[in-house]
C-alpha cells in the first residue's frame, strides 16, 4: 500500500500544474498569432512620410499611431525647407535606406519632393499625395500656381529678412487649417517650419509618377492650393484619386480618413 506523505502530494501537484501549463501553452494559439502578426508585419510595406512647407515630420502625429496600430513600419522624414534640392536629397536618403518595398507619401510641397526623390528606385511601389503638388520634369510650384486662380493662402504669405516665407499666424486658421481646433491651429502657427521661398521656383528634374502608381487626395475645401489644380494634377499623373470635405491639412483632421488612403495604397501593391 503507498502511503502519501503531505510532501508527495505537494511534489504531486505541482508536477500536474506544470504539465497542464505544458499542454496549454503548447495548444494556445497564441504563440502562433504572435508569429504570424510579425511575418504579416515584415510582408507590408514601409511607409515613408514626407510634410510639406510650414510643418515639420511632427505633423504626422495623428496619422502614424493609426498605421503603426495596423501593423505597419512608419518613417516620417525631416525636411530643411531650405531648398527644393536639399529636400529632394533628404527624403531620397531616407527611401534610399528602407530595406523592403515602400509607399511614400507626400502632403503639399511634400508631393513635389517625393516627385523626384523617389525617382527610379524600384522599390517604391506606390506614391500617395496629399494634397499634394505633382509638377512634370521641369516644371515649378509656382508655375502650377500661376496656372489656376490664386488661392486665398497667396495673401497671407509674409517673407523675413532671409527670404523664407511664413504664414500671417491672424491668417494661418482660416486659409491653412480651417478644420482643425483653435487651440491646435493655433500650435501650428506658432511652430510653423518656414520655407525658403526659392524652393517654389525650383524645378524637379525627373517624375516618380511616370513609372509609379499613385493615389491623390484632393482637399475640397482647400485655401492653400486650388481643389480644381489638385484634380488637374492627379488626372495628368494619372492618380487613383478620392476627394474629402477638409482644409489642406486633413491628415490632421482626417488623420482616420488619410490613414486608410496610405493602406489602400499599400495594400494594392503587396
Amino acid at each position: 500500500m503507498m502511503v502519501f506523505t503531505w510532501k508527495k502530494v505537494q511534489r504531486l501537484l505541482l508536477w500536474l500544474l506544470v504539465f497542464s501549463v505544458v499542454v496549454m501553452v503548447s495548444m494556445h494559439p497564441a504563440s502562433a498569432t504572435l508569429k504570424e502578426l510579425a511575418q504579416a508585419s515584415d510582408s507590408k510595406p514601409l511607409i515613408v512620410l514626407v510634410h510639406g512647407s510650414w510643418a515639420d515630420a511632427t505633423s504626422w502625429q495623428h496619422v502614424i499611431p493609426l498605421l503603426q496600430q495596423d501593423g505597419y513600419t512608419v518613417t516620417a522624414v525631416q525636411n530643411p525647407l531650405t531648398s527644393l534640392a536639399d529636400d529632394i536629397a533628404t527624403t531620397k536618403r531616407v527611401i534610399d535606406a528602407q530595406q523592403r518595398p515602400v509607399v511614400v507619401v507626400g502632403h503639399s510641397y511634400g508631393g513635389a519632393v517625393i516627385t523626384a526623390a523617389a525617382a527610379g528606385n524600384p522599390q517604391v511601389k506606390a506614391l500617395v499625395y496629399i494634397a499634394g503638388w505633382a509638377p512634370e520634369p521641369g516644371e515649378s510650384v509656382s508655375q502650377l500656381i500661376g496656372s489656376y486662380a490664386p488661392p486665398p493662402l497667396s495673401t497671407a504669405i509674409v517673407a523675413d529678412t532671409a527670404g523664407f516665407l511664413y504664414i500671417d499666424r491672424e491668417k494661418f486658421h482660416e486659409v491653412f487649417a480651417k478644420d482643425v481646433s483653435t487651440v491646435e491651429a493655433q500650435v501650428m502657427a506658432v511652430t510653423q517650419k518656414p520655407a525658403a521661398s526659392t524652393a517654389f521656383d525650383q524645378s524637379v528634374d525627373s517624375a516618380a509618377w511616370k513609372t509609379i502608381p499613385s493615389w491623390y487626395l484632393v482637399s475640397q475645401e482647400d485655401q492653400a492650393i486650388n481643389p480644381e489644380l489638385q484634380r488637374f494634377m492627379a488626372n495628368r499623373i494619372g492618380a487613383k484619386t478620392t476627394e474629402i470635405k477638409a482644409s489642406h491639412v486633413s491628415y490632421i483632421s482626417h488623420p482616420r480618413e488619410v490613414a486608410e488612403l496610405i493602406e489602400a495604397a499599400s495594400s494594392a501593391v503587396e
